[in-house]
């Protein structure tokens, strides 16, 4: 996988710290919880993807951390932080042992095929 990201050599040092700490604290939890829960969802209010894949996973009675970040209108920012650092631009974002696996629609396809459950052991 190839994304570009502006290296740190073309931040002006006066940014640098303003770029490695914006919303630092909503990366650090969603990392804590990646390293320490099989599945993972990061989702937001009001938006049905992140409660689909959540009754997804609840039916198929697997266990998951469920992080929720602010609605439409409020925490942009922090989730904006969580979409840079991932590189995803929608909710849910959904980790399964630590690994990104994409939003509802992939967490639908790896269910469907039985992947899911091979990845979770």
């Amino acid at each position: 996988m190839v994304r570009p990201i502006l290296p740190e050599s073309a931040a002006h040092p006066a940014v640098r710290d303003k770029l490695g700490a914006l919303h630092a604290d909503a990366v650090a939890e969603v990392q804590s919880a990646i390293a320490t829960e099989p599945v993972v969802v990061v989702g937001m209010s009001a938006n049905p993807f992140p409660r689909k894949a959540r009754r997804l996973l609840d039916e198929a009675g697997i266990a998951h951390r469920y992080l929720e970040y602010g609605g439409y209108l409020s925490q942009w920012r922090r989730r904006n932080a969580l979409k840079m650092w991932t590189g995803w631009p929608t909710l849910p974002m959904i980790f399964v042992r630590g690994v990104f696996v994409g939003g509802f629609q992939d967490l639908k396809r790896l269910h469907d095929s039985g992947e899911l459950k091979r990845l979770l052991g």
